[in-house]
């Protein structure tokens, strides 16, 4: 294991529905670090986040990974979030029925193995929900039931900071917000992220990336990585585009 590195990717390769998506994939992250994947439509980015999830409709073909130095191999989504891995969706499902407040009880049960009394996880989520400037009306809600796009964002905020993992990705967490949504809930990331965890996020645009600041931006290309630079990368990919760097991978 790398000194310090939480999640470590080593040639993954997978498939969905039989078409290799996932050619080789290479990365790591490290405690305290915030990486940035980007690429165009295609290129793989929610595959990567489903694969490390242990989602069973994509199949890892071909290399490793690995969280905290053991193997995810073989590992349900469940058994995966209970170690510390955490996935924000791109697209959160409504549950109707269930409440935001009675989800997350028993998420953090099942994520702590053991019974949180009543009164200590109220008190913990008010803490959280001040924090994330969610109002506390938003607790009895049914989860993401007629939810805009930025309070189902925020939903997921609220889950992160209660279910406090050690690696949290976000797949496309800017999908569909507008500007003021997209900045409450980067203000979200940036109030919960700490020296102990680290933050993968996945997007296609940079807007995200002027409120959450990466160290590490890499360019996902045909399922591979074919660039990794600071945040200047993502910088030229805004002004110049995907183009020339896709042309490069193929001629490579």
């Amino acid at each position: 294991m790398t000194k310090d590195a939480l999640l470590e990717i080593d040639a993954l390769r997978a498939t969905v529905a039989g078409k290799e998506i996932l050619k080789g994939l290479n990365l790591t992250i490290g405690a305290g670090e915030v990486h940035a994947i980007m690429g165009p439509n295609g290129s793989g980015k929610s595959t990567l986040a489903n694969a490390l999830m242990g989602n069973p409709r994509y199949t890892v073909t071909g290399g490793e990974v690995r969280f905290q130095g053991q193997p995810l191999a073989g590992m349900p989504p469940d058994a995966r979030a209970r170690v510390g891995l955490f996935l924000a969706f791109q697209y959160p499902v409504a549950v109707p029925g269930v409440t935001v407040v009675n989800f997350l009880r028993q998420a953090v049960n099942a994520v702590r193995g053991e019974e949180v009394p009543i009164r200590e996880f109220r008190e913990e989520l008010f803490v959280k929900m001040d924090l994330l400037k969610v109002d506390r009306d938003f607790a009895r809600r049914y989860l993401n039931d007629g939810f805009s796009g930025g309070e189902k964002k925020r939903a997921e905020m609220l889950q992160l900071a209660m279910l406090k993992p050690s690696m949290a990705v976000l797949d496309e967490t800017d999908s569909g917000l507008d500007i003021d949504a997209l900045r409450t809930v980067a203000d979200g990331v940036n109030e919960l992220m700490n020296d102990d965890m680290g933050l993968l996020l996945i997007t296609h645009y940079q807007r995200l990336l002027n409120y959450i600041k990466p160290q590490f931006v890499h360019v996902l290309i045909d399922g591979r990585i074919v660039r990794s630079g600071g945040p200047e990368l993502a910088e030229e990919l805004e002004s110049t585009g995907y183009d020339t760097i896709e042309a490069e991978a193929s001629a490579v």
